[in-house]
């Protein structure tokens, strides 16, 4: 059994104080990475530059002692290494060069190819893996295909995912062709992660919860579940956390539908309802409100014990519900520990 307090609970073990680590834990909330995003020059090339990318990895993990470190990259290179251009506007976050016609997805590259691009990537995993604490974690990661998509097919991320939906509706024969495209990458992205040194892998779904019925098993469930069984195949006993986003019901057989050993729920959903119909299924990751890292407080307090108190009886990893927002206060993610530790 490894001594990993992750690795533990993704095993599905109960543990007297849950493991904890928080999405976007390395970002814009600490001083040290906006120096060393400065140092960079500009986010892709931060993303792109190993060394960098490994500094601000680690970065939260000298602060804080998470247990786990997850790489530091965004869900838009895997599709940027398939074709399509991607750059950052400041202050409005990522674009992309639309894919929307048969012609753009037979045009994109080979998903065979998309490693050359990526390289820089596995690179910083390598430096991680030699660099973490001996009792850290590292998670790998990508986008689930859907979430994916829709930046391709919007050219940006929107709030209803409405061009998604209206080429899945208009022509499904080229958004079942990109979906299935993107799939193929995410697979062969994921292994190249886990040979160059990830120990768990998380896909984020961070707009699933606006599929709904069918659409849901369609583009939400089974895509996720042939990565995961790929990854299995090749990596056995490989752990995947899975974080379908504001899934609300869809949670529920998540893990089964799927095979993946960790679900990660938002804080649309109370932890009581989580520990009631999704801990069943296994470990299950999250949930404070991220608004907590901004306000603090006795609220601060109450809800972290709230949530460890609503898992305590089955495998849990301590999260978010979503990622930690620029605003945050760091002494609030340190309050948050001590609590979670003293819980």
């Amino acid at each position: 059994m490894s001594q990993k307090t992750i690795l533990r609970a993704l095993a599905g073990e109960t543990l007297p104080v849950p493991p904890v680590w928080m999405m976007r834990q390395a970002g814009r909330y600490l001083p040290e990475y906006r120096a060393t995003r400065a140092q960079a020059g500009d986010f892709l090339s931060l993303c792109y530059t190993p060394d960098l990318a490994a500094e601000v990895t680690l970065q939260p993990i000298r602060r804080f002692g998470f247990d786990a470190a997850i790489l530091f990259a965004d869900i838009l290179l895997l599709p940027q290494a398939l074709g399509p251009k991607l750059w950052f506007e400041a202050g409005e976050g990522p674009r992309m060069e639309t894919t929307t016609t048969p012609a753009q997805v037979a045009a994109l590259r080979p998903a065979g190819a998309i490693h050359d691009t990526l390289a820089p990537v596995y690179e910083t995993l390598r430096i991680l893996s030699r660099e973490l604490p001996k009792e850290t974690t590292l998670i790998g990661f990508a986008g689930a295909p859907w979430t994916v998509v829709t930046y391709m097919i919007a050219g940006r991320g929107k709030d209803d995912q409405a061009g998604a939906h209206a080429l899945k509706a208009a022509d499904r024969a080229t958004f079942e062709a990109l979906i299935d495209r993107i799939t193929e990458a995410t697979i062969l992205y994921l292994s190249a992660q886990v040979e160059a040194g990830a120990e768990v892998i998380k896909l984020f779904d961070s707009w699933a919860g606006s599929l709904k019925g069918q659409d849901f098993a369609d583009f939400a469930v089974k895509p996720v579940a042939r990565i995961i069984s790929a990854l299995k195949d090749q990596h056995p006993g490989l752990p995947v956390i899975a974080f379908p986003r504001e899934a609300g019901p869809g949670y529920i057989g998540f893990a089964a539908a799927t095979g993946a050993d960790c679900v990660a729920v938002d804080n649309s959903v109370t932890p009581e309802w989580a520990a009631e119909h999704v801990q069943p299924g296994g470990c299950v990751q999250g949930n404070l409100d991220p608004r907590h890292m901004v306000t603090g407080g006795e609220a601060l307090v109450r809800e972290t014990r709230r949530v460890v108190d609503a898992f305590r009886n089955g495998p849990h990893i301590f999260n978010l519900g979503h990622g930690i927002t620029p605003d945050a206060d760091p002494a609030n993610v340190q309050l948050m520990l001590d609590t979670i530790r003293s819980a």
